[in-house]
C-alpha cells in the first residue's frame, strides 16, 4: 500500500515543515541521479520534438496546438498538444473527483508521493524541456523544474496531510445535565471545494505550478492545469507521469488534466469563469491576477508582479556584497519574480570597515562586477540564461529610454554553445528619488535601477512605499548596525515583505527553500497566497460537522 510505502517520507516532510530547518527529499545536483541520466534525458527530450504529445490519458480532443520556440536555438520545438472543450474538462474533473474526495488523506498522500517519485524519473526530460521553453540554463532548469519543484509539491502534500487530520473524524460527545447526560455521536468531515484550475507562467512552468496542483489534490479536489502556450512541454511531462500513477493505482487519471491552448485562442478566462470551477491558482501579470481575484464565488491564490528592493546602508567588506548582488541581478537575466530591481543607495555612500565608500564608487564597482560576470566565458551566458520571449528583450533594449543616467547599456552576449541564443546583459539606470514614474513599476528582465536617496531613513521610507503600493516578494538589506537592521525589518515586515540581511557567497535573495522559506507572503499586492503556509491548504476545503443523538 502506497500510504505505508511513503509514510516515512510524509512524516519527515511534516516534521521539516514544522521545524523549518534545512530539508530536501530530492537531491538538487544532477549527479545524484546517475552518470547516464543526463544523456538519456537529452535523448528522451529530443524524441518528443516535432510530433504530437500522446503521453496524456485524455481523450475527446477538439484539435491540436503548439507554438513553443527555444530561446537558445530560435527553432520551433514542433510538439503539438491536444486541446479540449472547457465544458468537457470541467465535467470530467467533476466526475473524477467523487471517489477521490472520499479517499482517506493517508491514501491520497501515499498516491501523490508516488507520483512525485514517478516525476523524478523524468527530471532530465523536464529539465531539457524547461531549458528550451523558458531560457533557463540547464542547471537552473534541472533544479527548479526537478528537485526544487518536487520538494515544493511534497511540502504541499505534507501540509495538507497535517491539516486534514487536525480534528478527529468521529467521537462520542457527552454533556452532563445533572441526573442525565446528552450523548451525541459527532463526525467531522473535510469537504473539498470543487474543481481547481492552475494557470501556469512561461518562466517557471513547473516550479510555480506543482504547489497549487498538489494542494488541490491532497485536499480531495481535481485539478485542471492550464499552462502558458509558450511553455507547455515541461508540465505536460509531469502531468502525464501523474496520470500514469493515478491509473496504475485504481484512481481516475482525469483527476489531473492538462488544458493546453494557444495565444490565438486562450481559454484561461473561460476556465476561470466556469461556474463549477471553485479554486484558481495563478502566476503572472498583475493585470490578469487582479481580474482573477475579482471573480465572485472563487477561492483564488495569486502570485503577481512586485517591485523588489535592495537597501544598502553599511557593510563590513563591499567586494563580496557587490559580487553577490551582481550575480543576483544577472541570474536568469532578472526573469525571476524574486530578482532585485531597485537599489536604494544614500547620496553619501555606504560605510565599510575600510572607511566610507562614495555613492559613485559603489555604483561603478557594481557596474564593473556585472560587466565582468557577463563577459566571463565560463559564467556569463550560463548565469544569464536566455530571454524567454521577444517582449522581454524589447523591454531590455528600450530601458535606456526610461530616463535617468545610463550607467550600463545592456548588450547582447554570445553563448558559445548556442550561437542564436537570445542573451542580453543587464542595463543599469541611475535615477533620483523623485523619479517615481521610473522605479515604481516592475521592469521584468535584465533592468536594474539605482535610486539615490538622502540617507538610510529615506531609503527605508521609499522601499516600504514601493512594497505597500506595488508589492514585493523579496527585499535584500545590508547593514552592520543593529538598530538599523531592526528598523528595516520592522518597516518592511509591516508591509508584509520578508528581508534577507547581509547575504554574501553562495546564497542569493532570489532563492527560496522549500520547507523553510515562505514564497510570497500573501500580504501585499505582489500576491495573495504563500507557498506553503496553512492558508494555502485550508482554503481548499471546508470542515463540516454532523451530529447524531445516541439513545
Amino acid at each position: 500500500m502506497l500510504a505505508t510505502k511513503h509514510q516515512n517520507t510524509i512524516d519527515a516532510a511534516v516534521k521539516a515543515n514544522h521545524e523549518r530547518t534545512f530539508y530536501s527529499h530530492y537531491p538538487e545536483h544532477p549527479k545524484a541521479y546517475g552518470e547516464e541520466a543526463h544523456a538519456k534525458g537529452v535523448q528522451s527530450y529530443q524524441q518528443l520534438l516535432n510530433k504530437p504529445f500522446k503521453q496524456l490519458m485524455q481523450t475527446g480532443e477538439t484539435g491540436w496546438t503548439g507554438e513553443e520556440v527555444s530561446p537558445y536555438t530560435q527553432e520551433v520545438l514542433g510538439v503539438t498538444y491536444p486541446t479540449f472543450a472547457v465544458g468537457d474538462l470541467v465535467k470530467q474533473a467533476t466526475e473524477a473527483s467523487h471517489a477521490w474526495g472520499r479517499t482517506s488523506v493517508a491514501q491520497r498522500a501515499g498516491v501523490l508521493t508516488e507520483t512525485l517519485e514517478r516525476i523524478k524519473d523524468y527530471f532530465f526530460d523536464i529539465a531539457n524541456a524547461t531549458m528550451h521553453t523558458t531560457g533557463q540554463s540547464f542547471m537552473m532548469s534541472f533544479q527548479a523544474s526537478g528537485p526544487h519543484a518536487n520538494d515544493r509539491a511534497l511540502e504541499a502534500i505534507a501540509t495538507g496531510y497535517h491539516e486534514l487530520q487536525r480534528y478527529p473524524p468521529e467521537l462520542e460527545w457527552e454533556k452532563p445535565m445533572g441526573k442525565f447526560s446528552i450523548r451525541l455521536k459527532k463526525t467531522f468531515r473535510a469537504i473539498p471545494k470543487g474543481v481547481g484550475v492552475v494557470i501556469g507562467c512561461s518562466t517557471f512552468p513547473v516550479w510555480n505550478t506543482l504547489p497549487g496542483m498538489y494542494a488541490n489534490l491532497i485536499t480531495g479536489n481535481p485539478v485542471i492545469v492550464k499552462p502558458h502556450p509558450r511553455a507547455i512541454l515541461p508540465i505536460a511531462i509531469a502531468v502525464s507521469a501523474i496520470q500514469q500513477v493515478l491509473q496504475e493505482n485504481g484512481h481516475d487519471p482525469l483527476l489531473c488534466q492538462l488544458a493546453p491552448d494557444s495565444t490565438e485562442h486562450l481559454i484561461a478566462k473561460k476556465l476561470a469563469e466556469h461556474p463549477d470551477v471553485k479554486l484558481i491558482d495563478y502566476t503572472g501579470s498583475s493585470a490578469f491576477g487582479n481580474y482573477v481575484e475579482s471573480l465572485p464565488g472563487k477561492t483564488v491564490f495569486t502570485e503577481k508582479a512586485g517591485v523588489n528592493s535592495v537597501l544598502l546602508d553599511s557593510v563590513k567588506d563591499l567586494d563580496p556584497v557587490i559580487q553577490n548582488l551582481a550575480f543576483s541581478v544577472s541570474l536568469y537575466s532578472g526573469q525571476m519574480c524574486t530578482a532585485p530591481q531597485n537599489f536604494f543607495i544614500p547620496e553619501a555612500g555606504i560605510a565599510t570597515a575600510a572607511g566610507q565608500v562614495s555613492f559613485n564608487e559603489v555604483v561603478q564597482r557594481f557596474r564593473d562586477a556585472i560587466v565582468a560576470l557577463a563577459n566571463n566565458p565560463k559564467m556569463g551566458a550560463g548565469t544569464l540564461g536566455a530571454l524567454q520571449n521577444e517582449n522581454t528583450l524589447l523591454r531590455a533594449q528600450e530601458a535606456q529610454q526610461l530616463g535617468g543616467k545610463v550607467v550600463l547599456a545592456g548588450t547582447a552576449v554570445n553563448n558559445e554553445e548556442f550561437s542564436k541564443a537570445r542573451v542580453f546583459a543587464p542595463t543599469i539606470i541611475e535615477v533620483s528619488s523623485a523619479d517615481t514614474n521610473i522605479y515604481e513599476k516592475e521592469l521584468f528582465g535584465p533592468v536594474v535601477l539605482i535610486v539615490k536617496t538622502k540617507d538610510t531613513a529615506h531609503t527605508i521610507q521609499l522601499a516600504k512605499q514601493m512594497a505597500q503600493k506595488h508589492g514585493a516578494i523579496t527585499c535584500a538589506a545590508y547593514t552592520t548596525d543593529a538598530a538599523t537592521k531592526e528598523k528595516i525589518a520592522d518597516e518592511m515586515n509591516s508591509v508584509f515583505t520578508p528581508v534577507s540581511f547581509n547575504l554574501t557567497g553562495f546564497i542569493w535573495v532570489n532563492q527560496h527553500a522549500a520547507f523553510s522559506d515562505f514564497h510570497v507572503s500573501g500580504g501585499n499586492p505582489a500576491g495573495n497566497a504563500s507557498f506553503t503556509n496553512q492558508e494555502f491548504i485550508i482554503k481548499r476545503f471546508v470542515w463540516v460537522g454532523n451530529r447524531e443523538l445516541i439513545e
